[in-house]
């Protein structure tokens, strides 16, 4: 926790301490959604001088429905530093088992931050933005190039269910038949592994994030629709 606000870190930030992303000009925060920890916030963002830059304003009500909150700070040494804060994601679990599984790190300042879980960064990463399609990838391969000697059972089913790459998925298919029976009924693209070709592989991959993205569409259709209300001040 930062200033008594408990959050947790997502976005391309968390990206960049997992290892799937360079730089990101954002900070993206999941925040408990308590009026308390509400009030914690208003406190840092004013010492942050930050702004609300879009609708919907800072509240309860908006941040529980799911609605995300813009701020740009103006702090001399956060100056234009974007806050985006939500409450409710889609693809995730509720705040308290978010926090539950979270990851905790010390930074080279030697700030403690909490994180969200690898696995939780990438579900709530499967967006209709093409960014973060590639985000999945390059944490998932991450991932896997630093543990794959060391792997857990959990490490393996997640890269089954989550991996993007082909090659990892063949090895891993390779190497774990047994798992890739009972796996697929989760995941419907692992009946084609090991023996289907690259063409076949990249063609269901895309059908996937196809999917993926219109469900994502679907979620965000009445909260676009909302602010759009909002704006319009009815």
């Amino acid at each position: 926790m930062v200033a008594g606000v408990r959050f947790l870190l997502m976005g391309g930030q968390a990206c960049i301490l997992y290892g799937g992303s360079e730089f990101s000009r954002d900070t993206d925060i999941a925040l408990l959604p308590e009026q308390g920890n509400l009030n914690n916030l208003d406190m840092a963002l004013l010492e942050l001088k930050a702004e609300n830059i879009a609708v919907p304003q800072l509240s309860l009500e908006y941040l529980l429905k799911g609605h995300a909150v813009h701020f740009r700070c103006k702090h001399p040494e956060a100056m234009n530093m974007r806050v985006d804060i939500m409450s409710v994601l889609h693809n995730a679990s509720s705040f308290e088992t978010l926090w539950e599984r979270r990851t905790t790190m010390e930074l080279n300042d030697g700030l403690i931050v909490d994180v969200i879980s690898f696995p939780d960064l990438v579900a709530i990463k499967k967006t209709q933005r093409d960014k973060d399609w590639s985000h999945i990838r390059r944490l998932i391969e991450a991932h896997y190039l630093e543990n794959h000697g060391k792997s857990t059972p959990e490490d393996v089913r997640f890269w089954l269910l989550e991996a993007r790459t082909p090659e990892i998925l063949r090895q891993l298919a390779f190497e774990n038949p047994e798992l890739i029976k009972e796996l697929q009924k989760q995941r419907k693209l692992l009946r084609l592994l090991p023996n289907c070709s690259e063409d076949e592989l990249f063609a269901a991959l895309s059908e996937e994030e196809k999917i993926a993205r219109e469900a994502d569409r679907v979620y965000w259709r009445p909260l676009l629709k909302e602010l759009e209300e909002i704006r319009q001040g009815k």
